[in-house]
């Protein structure tokens, strides 16, 4: 007598849900990194390391920050939403096997 376990799969999320859960997290970390960040750092003074002749103000590399930050940290969250999804959506027998 085989006991097989029960077959439980999870209902996909919306999309506005699933965006959302990538974006919020990854939107207040930035806000706190760009914090920390420009606290330290003085976005003139870092231009002046890197792109001198760039003309840039200070809110522009603000701004700049931000944005860098939010896309890091929006690529962290999607890199743990994917190694966080279900298995059994992907371990499916390939037809034939049994």
């Amino acid at each position: 007598m085989s006991q097989t376990s029960p077959v439980f799969d999870h209902p996909p999320r919306p999309m506005a849900q699933r965006v959302g859960a990538i974006l919020w997290p990854s939107f207040f970390a930035a806000g706190v990194a760009t914090m920390v960040f420009f606290a330290i750092v003085d976005p003139l003074a870092l231009r002046d390391m890197t792109f001198p002749q760039l003309p840039m103000s200070r809110e522009l590399g603000y701004t700049l920050g931000f944005f860098t930050l939010w896309v890091a940290t929006s690529a962290s969250s999607l890199f743990t939403w994917i190694l966080l999804r279900p298995a059994s959506r992907f371990n499916r027998p390939l037809s034939g096997d049994a």
